[in-house]
Formats: structure tokens, sequence, C-alpha cells
């Protein structure tokens, strides 16, 4: 874990001088608060990574024209820090602001485009709602399939979150199907005994005494 006090106490001091030298709206505010925000985010205080996140975001809408990349991180940043609260309503609506500039400025198997689709099947995901969840990995998956060596880790989450979200609809067969290749490329590209391979092993067993 960080040391998340030392970076704020860094980050604060700096933005202090900051604010004395450049105008309200200079963008350098604006990262200035995004990175107080990130640290509280990593602390799990969402509430007040909301409201750095906030003031970043108000400065950026300002003084970047509306289908800026950063824009596009800023609506992220927001969204997951919604996601994280539980607010997936709020979340779903920052998420498709974020998509909506990617998909007009990214080339249609850009990795942010990928990212992007993943996130808000986690949302639905985390609202139960499976298949809409289904849909958006399907998006992330078909990026990365196109775009990633066979045994890259983004694709091994992405087996992962299908595979759970079949298995949340209690379809078993295909959830052990995916789970399975999220278990393979993981023990191609991890040593035998990290973490995510017994995880990965463990969803697998789950599936399984339930088929």
């Amino acid at each position: 874990m960080g040391d998340y006090s030392k970076a704020l106490e860094f980050y604060e001091k700096s933005h202090i001088i900051l604010e004395k030298a450049l105008p309200p709206n200079h963008p350098s505010l604006a990262t200035s608060y995004n990175n107080i925000g990130i640290v509280y985010d990593n602390m799990g205080d969402y509430s007040k990574a909301l409201e750095f996140y906030e003031k970043s975001h108000i400065i950026l809408e300002k003084a970047l024209p509306p289908n800026h990349p950063n824009l596009a991180a800023s609506y992220s940043n927001i969204g997951c820090v919604y996601d994280n609260m539980g607010g997936y309503s709020k979340a779903l609506e920052f998420y498709d602001k974020t998509l909506k500039i990617y998909e007009k400025t990214l080339p249609p198997n850009h990795p942010s485009l990928a990212i992007s689709y993943s996130n808000i099947g986690l949302v639905y995901d985390n609202m139960g709602d499976y298949s809409k969840a289904l849909e958006f990995y399907d998006k992330t998956l078909k990026i990365e399939e196109k775009t990633l060596p066979p045994n890259h880790p983004s694709l091994a989450t992405s087996y992962n979150n299908i595979g759970a979200a079949y298995s949340g609809m209690g379809d078993w067969s295909k959830a052990l199907s995916f789970l399975e290749k999220t278990l393979a490329i993981r023990q191609n590209s991890l040593p035998p005994t990290h973490p995510d391979i017994k995880r990965a092993i463990d969803n697998i067993d789950y599936v399984k005494q339930k088929m």
C-alpha cells in the first residue's frame, strides 16, 4: 500500500503554490485536483475523491473542446467513483459520456474503447443485469482478440468477466468454458503460486459444483 498521507501532503502543498501562481481555470490546477482525487480514490475515501475529480472536471469543461481525451478520462474517473460507491446509474451516466467521446475520436479497435466497454459491463454486472454486462464484455473481447497476443492478461480478465456473468445467469457450461480459458492464460503467464491462479481454480471448482 502506498504512503497516501505523504502523497496528499505533497500534492496539497503543490496545489497551494499553483493556486497562488495561476488563474483559477488553468489546466495545471485541473491536473492538481485530479492528482489529489486519485490519492483519495486509492484510499477508498470516495466522497473526497469525487469532490476533487469534480473540481478538476469543472476546469476541464471550460478549458477543453467537448471531445478532448482528457475530458473522457475525467468522466471515467467520476464514473469509477460512483461505481465504487454503489451509485450505478450515475456511474453509467459518466461512463457513457466517456464512451461517446471515444467512439467519436478513436479507431474502432483502440484499447481505450475496450476498457470503456469493460467498465460499463462491470457496472451492469454489479447491478445483476448479466445480459447487458455480457453485451459490453463481448465488445471488449472482440477488440482484445484482434489486438492482443493470445496469452495477454487482459484477455484472461475478459474471459473471467464473461465467465462470471454466465455464472450469475446460471449458465454453468458457458461459465466453465470461459473460466477455463482464464486459467489457461494465467498458468502460461504467471508464476504457479500467483493468487490469480488460485482464484481461477476456485472459480472453476465453484461452477463444477453447480453443474
